[in-house]
């Protein structure tokens, strides 16, 4: 009887430390510190960061964005999109080891298992062995300190949508709506599953970025390297012997560069589409490697071609930076300060005109012809604002409006009817452009947009 697909078989990685590991660790510091901390973070009288989508605000930091700024988040997806490119072009899946949440969280929950479980030694001989009470309060411990994790994780990923000082107060007098709640049981599931049951599987089954990498890589790409050449033929020996002498290469066969990898591959078979490029096996074959007395980087950070040309740094560097990387690397500048520029440019208010089409161009009182419009005027500044309304585009047009100025408050949006009227000669029957001026009291800021005002025949 054959089976159609291989069981899957628990990965127990070893802990290792290193020039690789300790800049993931600092890589987990980092992004959980902004993760967890930027919800906190106050701006003036309000969250510095906040999505709300019921009010249809975004607020991050001094800026305030509106539905109507859809187009800034384009820019960051292109952006996302461009640098994915240019990092993997030169350095493969650097995303994927050191900041992916997928890897940041594992590297997290693995760290409580061994806090709870011991090294990989300990808990492979504790899964293997029947259960007890050593077993049943260790496992017990990693799961509270898992699920205490994940739902911390799930309640500030609602704290970017929800101010964080009214969820946590609803937490503490148990008032949680049902949407906090579903988000919060959500996210933090995902987490405490992906994180501490799937893990590689994610990586090497579930990420499309897995499959699609290829597209990207080439043999100029900084990747984990095994130098076969110098590690060939591979074998065990002690650390006084003359591998010459034993027709061996630099490699001890000691398989601990499987035991740490977290996706569990051998980087000896070369470059395979489940290795992330964490670096682990890099940094404990070095200490092989010293503790040998060999020379580091039999597994290294190289590209194909370096490796095989037997390229100096120097070499290896001016070959990744080749083309496309520069290309890639052009296009994500040009973007960055278009998008800088645009932000750096905006107006702190916008105007939406539309034209009431339940009332009909009419004549009033004075033989002038009338055409009724709403604005939408939305103050983008966190401030209070008194705006003016213009309008031109036909000679003796004029506005009316029940005061001169217009009141929006800070981050607030607020629809205007105005009456625009125009002499009743003054233009033929048909459609004619105008424009609205809209600006402060003060004349510091304007906007101007663009309607039709309808003459009826």
């Amino acid at each position: 009887m054959v089976a159609l697909y291989e069981a899957h078989k628990k990965i127990y990685p070893r802990s290792v430390s290193g020039y690789f590991s300790k800049w993931r660790w600092a890589l987990v510091f980092l992004t959980q510190l902004v993760f967890y901390g930027l919800p906190w973070l106050e701006w003036g009288q309000r969250q510095a960061v906040l999505f709300d989508l019921g009010a249809r605000r975004f607020y991050i930091f001094n800026l305030v964005l509106y539905p109507q700024d859809f187009v800034y988040l384009t820019g960051i997806l292109v952006i996302s999109a461009l640098a994915l490119f240019l990092f993997t072009a030169v350095a493969g899946r650097l995303w994927c080891g050191y900041a992916c949440p997928q890897t940041v969280y594992t590297e997290i929950f693995l760290w409580m298992e061994k806090l709870a479980e011991g090294d990989r030694s300990a808990r492979m001989r504790r899964d293997a062995g029947p259960w007890n009470w050593d077993k049943v309060w260790r496992k017990a411990a990693k799961q509270g300190m898992w699920v205490v994790v994940a739902l911390w994780t799930g309640f500030s990923f609602v704290g970017y949508f929800t101010p964080i000082h009214t969820l946590s107060q609803e937490v503490l007098q148990w008032g949680l709506g049902p949407w906090e709640s579903f988000w919060i049981l959500f996210y933090g599931f995902a987490t405490y599953g992906n994180a501490g049951y799937m893990r590689e599987q994610v990586c090497k089954y579930m990420c499309p970025y897995a499959r699609f990498q290829s597209a990207m890589f080439d043999k100029d790409t900084l990747v984990v390297t095994y130098d076969q050449e110098r590690g060939e033929p591979r074998g065990a020996r002690s650390r006084k012997a003359d591998p010459l002498a034993l027709n061996l290469g630099a490699c001890v066969d000691c398989s601990l560069c499987v035991q740490v990898c977290p996706t569990g591959i051998d980087i000896r078979k070369g470059l395979q589409y489940e290795c992330i490029g964490c670096g682990a096996c890099a940094d404990v074959c070095d200490t092989v490697m010293d503790k040998m007395g060999y020379a580091r980087g039999l597994v290294k950070y190289s590209t194909q071609n370096a490796v095989s040309q037997h390229w100096t740094r120097a070499q290896t560097i001016r070959h990744v930076l080749r083309p496309r990387v520069l290309v890639y690397s052009g296009i994500l500048l040009a973007v960055v300060v278009a998008m800088l520029a645009s932000l750096a440019l905006r107006s702190p208010f916008k105007v939406d005109v539309v034209r009431d089409r339940g009332t009909l161009a009419r004549i009033v009182q004075g033989g002038k012809i009338e055409n009724v419009y709403r604005l939408q005027i939305m103050n983008a500044t966190e401030q209070d604002q008194d705006f003016r309304i213009g309008a031109s585009g036909i000679e003796g047009i004029s506005i009316q409006l029940d005061s001169p100025t217009v009141a929006i408050g800070a981050t607030q949006a607020r629809w205007v009817a105005v009456r625009v009227q125009v002499p009743y000669e003054a233009v033929p029957a048909g459609s004619h452009a105008i424009q609205f001026e809209v600006a402060d009291a003060e004349h510091k800021m304007a906007v101007t947009e663009k309607s039709v005002f309808i003459v009826p025949r």
